[in-house]
């Protein structure tokens, strides 16, 4: 482990950290592949029974280390996207529960891999979104197979193409959390409720994780594999190198559509 995600087990509880609060928690290369080898862990491990993900600082997580992209060829983006696909089964197939606890920002893959685990337990400061247009790109970390599959095509489409941020209260109304509380009771509640988990029917919760899986249509391995081909036509585009130039300049992207 690097550092930046810390595994501790006790009681039946996983409880998995994003460790990288100077940088909002936005993700490595090395960040993907940890926890993609945890969750993948946690579900032959009979001594965890459920798994909490939650992270360290005022944000849950900025989405991809953005100052280490549009810096490979198109073999080193493919693999970036198959790092982030690898992670984000890992935690959607995991065999246990898994309870995502989520303060301040959770944008672009951040997202993702919160709408990926079974429940979202957020604080008032949460803030979704999907900002993949500000970069560039296309959704991808199979952000508009969980959106849709949980708030209809019309909506999924307007926060893919419009890049706002969802606030807590909205984002409860519209389904993308379970829970909302004061961000002081986050932690505490969110653990709570992973710990019911941990005490519960194992088995009988996985059944019931496997159903609601078998229930969303198209596969999400199928659905990844289309996100491949559709980002590897996006990646390489004057709009994401422009994407990218302008986040990091602090300045208003200037697209031209090619």
């Amino acid at each position: 482990m690097t550092g930046d995600i810390v595994v501790e087990r006790g009681g039946g509880l996983a409880t998995v950290t994003l460790s990288r609060p100077e940088k909002l928690n936005a993700l490595t290369l090395e960040m993907r592949t940890e926890l993609r080898d945890a969750f993948r862990d946690f579900s032959t491990d009979p001594e965890v029974r459920a798994v909490l993900l939650r992270a360290e600082g005022r944000a849950f997580c900025a989405g991809a280390d953005i100052t280490t992209m549009g810096k490979d060829d198109v073999w080193g983006d493919r693999a970036r996207l198959w790092r982030a696909h690898q992670m984000i089964l890992a935690i959607y197939n995991c065999e246990k529960p898994v309870v995502a606890a989520v303060r301040g920002p959770a944008v672009g893959i951040g997202l993702s891999i919160a709408l990926a685990c079974d429940v979202v337990i957020a604080s008032q400061t949460a803030q979704l979104g999907q900002v993949f247009r500000r970069i560039g790109l296309a959704p991808d970390g199979g952000a508009a197979f969980f959106l849709q599959n949980l708030i209809g095509r019309q909506r999924a489409t307007d926060l893919a193409f419009t890049a706002r941020m969802v606030p807590a209260e909205e984002a409860l109304g519209l389904g993308l959390v379970s829970q909302v509380h004061p961000d002081a009771a986050l932690d505490r509640a969110a653990h709570a409720y992973a710990e019911d988990l941990a005490s519960g029917p194992t088995l009988a919760l996985a059944g019931a994780k496997r159903l609601m899986r078998a229930a969303m249509q198209p596969a999400l391995e199928s659905f990844l594999d289309t996100e491949a081909v559709i980002q590897g036509q996006i990646i390489k585009s004057a709009d994401h190198a422009e994407g990218i130039d302008a986040f990091l300049n602090r300045r208003e992207p200037r697209f031209r559509g090619v």
